[in-house]
Protein backbone atom coordinates (compact mmCIF):
# COMPACT_ATOMS: atom_id res chain seq x y z
CA UNK A 1 0.00 0.00 0.00
CA UNK A 2 1.29 3.49 -0.86
CA UNK A 3 2.55 5.71 1.90
CA UNK A 4 3.28 9.41 1.92
CA UNK A 5 6.98 8.86 1.28
CA UNK A 6 6.21 7.32 -2.11
CA UNK A 7 4.31 10.36 -3.28
CA UNK A 8 5.98 13.14 -5.32
CA UNK A 9 7.51 15.66 -2.97
CA UNK A 10 6.85 18.76 -5.03
CA UNK A 11 3.85 19.60 -7.14
CA UNK A 12 3.91 22.25 -9.82
CA UNK A 13 1.56 25.19 -9.61
CA UNK A 14 -0.72 25.66 -12.58
CA UNK A 15 -1.23 29.35 -13.38
CA UNK A 16 -4.62 30.80 -12.50
CA UNK A 17 -4.59 34.19 -14.21
CA UNK A 18 -7.97 35.83 -14.70
CA UNK A 19 -8.95 37.13 -18.13
CA UNK A 20 -8.38 40.68 -16.92
CA UNK A 21 -4.89 39.78 -15.66
CA UNK A 22 -4.09 38.07 -18.96
CA UNK A 23 -5.17 41.16 -20.90
CA UNK A 24 -2.96 43.30 -18.69
CA UNK A 25 -0.03 40.92 -19.33
CA UNK A 26 -0.41 41.18 -23.09
CA UNK A 27 -0.41 44.98 -22.87
CA UNK A 28 2.43 45.38 -20.38
CA UNK A 29 4.77 42.69 -21.76
CA UNK A 30 4.00 42.75 -25.50
CA UNK A 31 2.59 46.25 -25.96
CA UNK A 32 -0.69 45.11 -27.52
CA UNK A 33 -4.23 46.07 -26.51
CA UNK A 34 -6.67 43.15 -26.27
CA UNK A 35 -10.14 43.48 -27.81
CA UNK A 36 -11.29 39.95 -26.95
CA UNK A 37 -9.96 37.07 -24.85
CA UNK A 38 -11.03 33.48 -24.25
CA UNK A 39 -9.46 30.72 -22.10
CA UNK A 40 -8.23 27.63 -23.96
CA UNK A 41 -8.05 24.10 -22.53
CA UNK A 42 -4.64 23.10 -21.21
CA UNK A 43 -2.99 20.37 -19.14
CA UNK A 44 -0.74 22.02 -16.57
CA UNK A 45 -0.10 25.45 -18.14
CA UNK A 46 -2.59 28.21 -18.96
CA UNK A 47 -3.50 29.35 -22.47
CA UNK A 48 -5.67 32.18 -23.77
CA UNK A 49 -6.94 32.94 -27.27
CA UNK A 50 -6.30 36.65 -27.64
CA UNK A 51 -7.70 39.01 -30.27
CA UNK A 52 -5.88 42.28 -30.83
CA UNK A 53 -7.60 45.47 -31.97
CA UNK A 54 -7.08 45.92 -35.73
CA UNK A 55 -6.06 49.49 -34.99
CA UNK A 56 -2.96 48.14 -33.27
CA UNK A 57 0.30 48.20 -35.22
CA UNK A 58 1.21 44.50 -35.25
CA UNK A 59 3.69 45.02 -38.14
CA UNK A 60 2.61 41.77 -39.84
CA UNK A 61 -1.14 42.33 -39.64
CA UNK A 62 -1.66 39.54 -37.13
CA UNK A 63 -4.72 40.03 -34.93
CA UNK A 64 -5.06 36.63 -33.21
CA UNK A 65 -2.60 35.13 -30.76
CA UNK A 66 -2.28 32.52 -28.03
CA UNK A 67 -0.92 33.72 -24.71
CA UNK A 68 0.95 30.82 -23.09
CA UNK A 69 1.66 30.98 -19.36
CA UNK A 70 3.95 28.17 -18.21
CA UNK A 71 3.51 26.47 -14.83
CA UNK A 72 5.91 27.22 -11.97
CA UNK A 73 8.11 24.15 -12.52
CA UNK A 74 8.53 24.69 -16.27
CA UNK A 75 9.23 28.35 -15.58
CA UNK A 76 12.29 27.30 -13.58
CA UNK A 77 13.87 25.89 -16.75
CA UNK A 78 14.00 28.93 -19.06
CA UNK A 79 16.76 27.35 -21.19
CA UNK A 80 14.43 24.49 -22.13
CA UNK A 81 11.61 26.86 -23.08
CA UNK A 82 14.04 29.05 -25.03
CA UNK A 83 15.24 26.05 -27.08
CA UNK A 84 11.67 24.83 -27.63
CA UNK A 85 10.67 28.29 -28.86
CA UNK A 86 13.62 28.45 -31.27
CA UNK A 87 12.64 25.00 -32.56
CA UNK A 88 9.13 26.28 -33.35
CA UNK A 89 10.66 29.12 -35.39
CA UNK A 90 13.15 26.75 -37.07
CA UNK A 91 10.37 24.38 -38.12
CA UNK A 92 8.25 27.23 -39.43
CA UNK A 93 11.18 28.38 -41.58
CA UNK A 94 11.49 24.80 -42.84
CA UNK A 95 7.86 24.86 -44.03
CA UNK A 96 6.03 23.23 -41.12
CA UNK A 97 2.69 24.77 -39.99
CA UNK A 98 3.92 26.01 -36.61
CA UNK A 99 3.17 29.32 -34.92
CA UNK A 100 5.15 32.54 -35.14
CA UNK A 101 6.37 34.07 -31.90
CA UNK A 102 5.65 37.68 -30.97
CA UNK A 103 8.62 39.30 -29.26
CA UNK A 104 8.23 41.26 -26.05
CA UNK A 105 8.64 45.03 -25.82
CA UNK A 106 12.19 44.26 -24.62
CA UNK A 107 12.73 42.21 -27.83
CA UNK A 108 12.83 38.84 -26.07
CA UNK A 109 10.98 35.62 -26.97
CA UNK A 110 9.78 35.10 -23.38
CA UNK A 111 9.24 37.13 -20.24
CA UNK A 112 9.33 36.02 -16.60
CA UNK A 113 6.39 37.48 -14.68
CA UNK A 114 6.30 37.44 -10.87
CA UNK A 115 3.02 37.35 -8.97
CA UNK A 116 2.63 37.98 -5.25
CA UNK A 117 -0.02 35.55 -4.02
CA UNK A 118 0.12 36.92 -0.48
CA UNK A 119 1.98 34.00 1.07
CA UNK A 120 4.70 33.77 -1.59
CA UNK A 121 5.90 35.18 -4.89
CA UNK A 122 5.50 32.85 -7.86
CA UNK A 123 7.12 33.29 -11.25
CA UNK A 124 5.68 32.30 -14.63
CA UNK A 125 7.25 32.41 -18.10
CA UNK A 126 4.92 33.94 -20.69
CA UNK A 127 5.00 33.80 -24.50
CA UNK A 128 2.73 35.14 -27.23
CA UNK A 129 2.30 33.04 -30.37
CA UNK A 130 0.17 33.42 -33.47
CA UNK A 131 -3.15 31.60 -33.40
CA UNK A 132 -3.20 28.77 -35.94
CA UNK A 133 -6.30 27.97 -38.05
CA UNK A 134 -8.08 24.64 -38.17
CA UNK A 135 -9.82 22.16 -35.92
CA UNK A 136 -8.23 19.42 -33.78
CA UNK A 137 -8.26 16.01 -35.44
CA UNK A 138 -10.05 14.81 -32.29
CA UNK A 139 -13.12 16.52 -33.76
CA UNK A 140 -13.18 14.78 -37.15
CA UNK A 141 -13.40 11.19 -38.41
CA UNK A 142 -9.80 10.18 -39.19
CA UNK A 143 -9.27 8.31 -42.45
CA UNK A 144 -6.44 5.82 -43.02
CA UNK A 145 -4.89 8.33 -45.44
CA UNK A 146 -4.84 11.05 -42.78
CA UNK A 147 -3.27 8.62 -40.29
CA UNK A 148 -0.60 7.89 -42.89
CA UNK A 149 0.03 11.61 -43.40
CA UNK A 150 0.28 12.20 -39.65
CA UNK A 151 2.83 9.38 -39.33
CA UNK A 152 4.78 10.89 -42.21
CA UNK A 153 4.60 14.34 -40.59
CA UNK A 154 5.97 12.97 -37.30
CA UNK A 155 8.96 11.43 -39.07
CA UNK A 156 9.65 14.52 -41.19
CA UNK A 157 9.58 16.65 -38.06
CA UNK A 158 12.16 14.47 -36.28
CA UNK A 159 14.28 14.24 -39.45
CA UNK A 160 14.27 18.01 -39.93
CA UNK A 161 15.36 18.58 -36.33
CA UNK A 162 18.60 16.70 -37.04
CA UNK A 163 19.72 19.98 -38.63
CA UNK A 164 18.73 22.15 -35.65
CA UNK A 165 21.55 23.71 -33.63
CA UNK A 166 21.42 25.89 -30.54
CA UNK A 167 24.01 26.61 -27.80
CA UNK A 168 21.56 25.39 -25.13
CA UNK A 169 20.34 22.31 -27.02
CA UNK A 170 21.72 19.99 -24.33
CA UNK A 171 18.98 21.29 -22.00
CA UNK A 172 16.58 18.93 -23.84
CA UNK A 173 18.36 16.00 -22.16
CA UNK A 174 15.87 16.07 -19.29
CA UNK A 175 16.76 13.06 -17.14
CA UNK A 176 13.73 13.09 -14.86
CA UNK A 177 11.14 14.52 -17.24
CA UNK A 178 8.03 12.45 -16.50
CA UNK A 179 6.71 12.64 -20.09
CA UNK A 180 9.86 11.26 -21.72
CA UNK A 181 9.22 7.62 -22.62
CA UNK A 182 12.65 6.72 -21.21
CA UNK A 183 11.28 7.47 -17.77
CA UNK A 184 8.41 4.98 -17.48
CA UNK A 185 9.78 3.63 -14.14
CA UNK A 186 9.22 7.11 -12.62
CA UNK A 187 5.48 6.40 -12.84
CA UNK A 188 5.84 4.15 -9.80
CA UNK A 189 5.79 7.12 -7.43
CA UNK A 190 2.48 8.30 -8.90
CA UNK A 191 0.65 4.95 -8.80
CA UNK A 192 -1.07 5.80 -5.52
CA UNK A 193 -3.35 8.09 -7.55
CA UNK A 194 -4.94 5.00 -9.13
CA UNK A 195 -5.82 3.37 -5.80
CA UNK A 196 -5.66 -0.40 -5.38
CA UNK A 197 -7.42 -1.93 -8.37
CA UNK A 198 -7.04 -3.79 -11.65
CA UNK A 199 -5.89 -0.67 -13.49
CA UNK A 200 -2.95 -0.32 -11.13
CA UNK A 201 -2.01 -3.96 -11.66
CA UNK A 202 -2.03 -3.41 -15.43
CA UNK A 203 0.31 -0.42 -15.15
CA UNK A 204 2.65 -2.30 -12.82
CA UNK A 205 2.78 -5.13 -15.36
CA UNK A 206 3.66 -2.75 -18.20
CA UNK A 207 6.34 -0.99 -16.13
CA UNK A 208 8.01 -4.33 -15.40
CA UNK A 209 7.89 -5.34 -19.08
CA UNK A 210 9.37 -1.96 -19.99
CA UNK A 211 12.29 -2.51 -17.58
CA UNK A 212 12.92 -6.03 -18.84
CA UNK A 213 12.36 -5.69 -22.57
CA UNK A 214 12.73 -2.02 -23.57
CA UNK A 215 15.32 -0.40 -21.31
CA UNK A 216 17.77 -3.19 -22.09
CA UNK A 217 17.60 -2.18 -25.78
CA UNK A 218 18.03 1.61 -25.42
CA UNK A 219 21.60 1.45 -26.75
CA UNK A 220 20.29 -0.07 -30.00
CA UNK A 221 17.76 2.73 -30.65
CA UNK A 222 18.55 5.79 -32.78
CA UNK A 223 18.45 9.05 -30.83
CA UNK A 224 16.74 12.24 -31.97
CA UNK A 225 14.76 15.21 -30.68
CA UNK A 226 11.11 14.26 -30.15
CA UNK A 227 8.08 16.54 -30.28
CA UNK A 228 6.80 14.10 -27.69
CA UNK A 229 3.10 15.01 -27.71
CA UNK A 230 1.56 14.65 -31.18
CA UNK A 231 -1.86 13.98 -29.77
CA UNK A 232 -5.27 14.42 -31.35
CA UNK A 233 -5.65 17.90 -29.84
CA UNK A 234 -2.19 19.15 -30.89
CA UNK A 235 -2.64 18.54 -34.61
CA UNK A 236 -4.98 20.89 -36.46
CA UNK A 237 -6.52 20.20 -39.86
CA UNK A 238 -8.48 22.09 -42.48
CA UNK A 239 -10.64 20.69 -45.29
CA UNK A 240 -9.30 20.75 -48.82
CA UNK A 241 -10.12 19.12 -52.16
CA UNK A 242 -8.26 16.11 -53.49
CA UNK A 243 -7.27 15.69 -57.15
CA UNK A 244 -10.48 13.68 -57.59
CA UNK A 245 -12.58 16.47 -56.11
CA UNK A 246 -13.24 14.65 -52.84
CA UNK A 247 -13.17 16.50 -49.54
CA UNK A 248 -10.04 15.60 -47.59
CA UNK A 249 -8.22 17.11 -44.64
CA UNK A 250 -4.72 18.49 -44.53
CA UNK A 251 -2.65 19.45 -41.49
CA UNK A 252 -2.86 23.19 -40.84
CA UNK A 253 -1.15 23.44 -37.47
CA UNK A 254 1.17 21.68 -35.02
CA UNK A 255 0.75 22.80 -31.42
CA UNK A 256 2.38 22.41 -28.00
CA UNK A 257 6.12 21.86 -28.17
CA UNK A 258 6.41 21.97 -24.37
CA UNK A 259 7.16 18.23 -24.05
CA UNK A 260 10.10 18.27 -26.44
CA UNK A 261 13.14 16.34 -25.26
CA UNK A 262 15.80 13.96 -26.50
CA UNK A 263 14.44 10.49 -27.15
CA UNK A 264 14.44 8.03 -30.03
CA UNK A 265 12.74 7.88 -33.43
CA UNK A 266 10.62 4.94 -32.29
CA UNK A 267 9.34 7.01 -29.34
CA UNK A 268 7.76 9.54 -31.72
CA UNK A 269 5.87 6.95 -33.75
CA UNK A 270 4.76 5.10 -30.59
CA UNK A 271 3.40 8.29 -29.01
CA UNK A 272 1.62 9.23 -32.24
CA UNK A 273 0.04 5.78 -32.62
CA UNK A 274 -1.21 5.82 -29.04
CA UNK A 275 -2.94 9.19 -29.37
CA UNK A 276 -4.41 8.41 -32.78
CA UNK A 277 -6.00 5.30 -31.22
CA UNK A 278 -7.94 7.34 -28.64
CA UNK A 279 -10.81 8.54 -30.84
CA UNK A 280 -10.73 5.66 -33.32
CA UNK A 281 -13.59 3.17 -33.69
CA UNK A 282 -10.99 0.59 -34.80
CA UNK A 283 -8.06 1.44 -32.51
CA UNK A 284 -5.94 -1.64 -33.17
CA UNK A 285 -5.97 -0.89 -36.93
CA UNK A 286 -4.55 2.60 -36.42
CA UNK A 287 -0.92 1.64 -35.79
CA UNK A 288 -0.24 0.19 -39.23
CA UNK A 289 -1.33 3.33 -41.10
CA UNK A 290 0.69 5.66 -38.84
CA UNK A 291 3.70 3.32 -39.02
CA UNK A 292 3.53 3.18 -42.83
CA UNK A 293 3.61 6.98 -43.02
CA UNK A 294 6.47 7.21 -40.54
CA UNK A 295 8.50 4.53 -42.30
CA UNK A 296 8.06 6.23 -45.67
CA UNK A 297 10.53 8.77 -44.22
CA UNK A 298 12.38 6.84 -41.48
CA UNK A 299 12.23 3.03 -41.77
CA UNK A 300 12.52 1.44 -38.31
CA UNK A 301 15.14 -1.20 -37.58
CA UNK A 302 13.98 -4.69 -36.49
CA UNK A 303 14.89 -3.88 -32.87
CA UNK A 304 12.92 -0.61 -33.00
CA UNK A 305 9.92 -2.44 -34.43
CA UNK A 306 10.29 -5.04 -31.70
CA UNK A 307 9.81 -2.51 -28.88
CA UNK A 308 7.01 -0.52 -30.57
CA UNK A 309 4.14 -2.48 -28.99
CA UNK A 310 5.42 -2.02 -25.43
CA UNK A 311 6.19 1.64 -26.07
CA UNK A 312 2.59 2.28 -27.14
CA UNK A 313 1.36 0.47 -24.01
CA UNK A 314 3.82 2.50 -21.93
CA UNK A 315 2.55 5.80 -23.33
CA UNK A 316 -1.00 4.78 -22.45
CA UNK A 317 0.25 4.20 -18.89
CA UNK A 318 2.01 7.57 -18.75
CA UNK A 319 -1.11 9.39 -19.88
CA UNK A 320 -3.54 7.46 -17.67
CA UNK A 321 -1.46 7.60 -14.48
CA UNK A 322 -0.55 11.28 -14.82
CA UNK A 323 -4.17 12.18 -15.59
CA UNK A 324 -5.31 10.47 -12.38
CA UNK A 325 -2.57 12.25 -10.44
CA UNK A 326 -3.34 15.65 -11.99
CA UNK A 327 -7.06 15.24 -11.30
CA UNK A 328 -6.24 15.07 -7.59
CA UNK A 329 -4.34 18.35 -7.89
CA UNK A 330 -6.78 20.12 -10.20
CA UNK A 331 -10.25 18.58 -9.91
CA UNK A 332 -11.73 21.62 -11.66
CA UNK A 333 -9.80 20.61 -14.83
CA UNK A 334 -10.96 16.98 -14.71
CA UNK A 335 -12.90 17.02 -17.98
CA UNK A 336 -9.82 18.01 -20.01
CA UNK A 337 -7.38 15.87 -18.02
CA UNK A 338 -9.46 12.71 -18.47
CA UNK A 339 -9.83 12.91 -22.26
CA UNK A 340 -7.47 9.98 -22.76
CA UNK A 341 -8.88 7.98 -19.83
CA UNK A 342 -12.35 7.73 -21.39
CA UNK A 343 -11.11 5.21 -23.95
CA UNK A 344 -7.53 4.70 -22.84
CA UNK A 345 -7.99 1.95 -20.27
CA UNK A 346 -10.18 -0.02 -22.69
CA UNK A 347 -7.64 0.26 -25.54
CA UNK A 348 -4.70 -0.66 -23.29
CA UNK A 349 -6.57 -3.70 -21.96
CA UNK A 350 -7.45 -4.76 -25.51
CA UNK A 351 -3.80 -4.56 -26.60
CA UNK A 352 -2.64 -6.64 -23.65
CA UNK A 353 -5.44 -9.19 -24.13
CA UNK A 354 -4.58 -9.64 -27.80
CA UNK A 355 -0.87 -9.85 -27.07
CA UNK A 356 2.16 -8.37 -28.80
CA UNK A 357 2.32 -10.88 -31.64
CA UNK A 358 -1.28 -10.48 -32.76
CA UNK A 359 -1.17 -6.66 -32.63
CA UNK A 360 2.17 -6.53 -34.46
CA UNK A 361 0.81 -8.77 -37.19
CA UNK A 362 -2.02 -6.31 -37.86
CA UNK A 363 0.30 -3.27 -37.73
CA UNK A 364 3.05 -4.74 -39.88
CA UNK A 365 0.68 -6.27 -42.46
CA UNK A 366 -1.07 -2.92 -42.84
CA UNK A 367 2.24 -1.07 -43.18
CA UNK A 368 3.42 -3.63 -45.77
CA UNK A 369 0.27 -3.09 -47.82
CA UNK A 370 1.38 0.49 -48.52
CA UNK A 371 4.63 -0.82 -50.05
CA UNK A 372 2.62 -2.85 -52.53
CA UNK A 373 0.38 0.12 -53.27
CA UNK A 374 -2.75 -1.50 -51.81
CA UNK A 375 -3.42 0.04 -48.38
CA UNK A 376 -5.69 -1.94 -46.04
Amino acid sequence: MSNVDEQPSQALTKPTFSEAQACALVESVFGLKVSEIQPLPSYDDQNFHVCISRAEDTTDGTTEYVLKVSNTESSKTPDVIEVQTHIILFLQAAGFPTASVRRTKADNLTSLVSVDSGSEIKSYLVRLMTYLPGKPIANIPISPQLLYEIGRLAAKLDKTLEKFHHPKLSSLHQENFIWNLKNIPLLEKYLYALGQNRNREIVEQVIQLFKDEVMTKFHHLRECINHGDLNDHNILVEPSKSALGDSVYQVSGILDFDDMSYGYYVFEVAITIMYMMIESKNPIQVGGHVLAGFESVIPLTPIERGVLFLLVCSRFCQSLVMAAYSCQLYPENKEYLMITAKAGWKHLQQMLDMGQGAVEEIWFDTARSYESGVSM
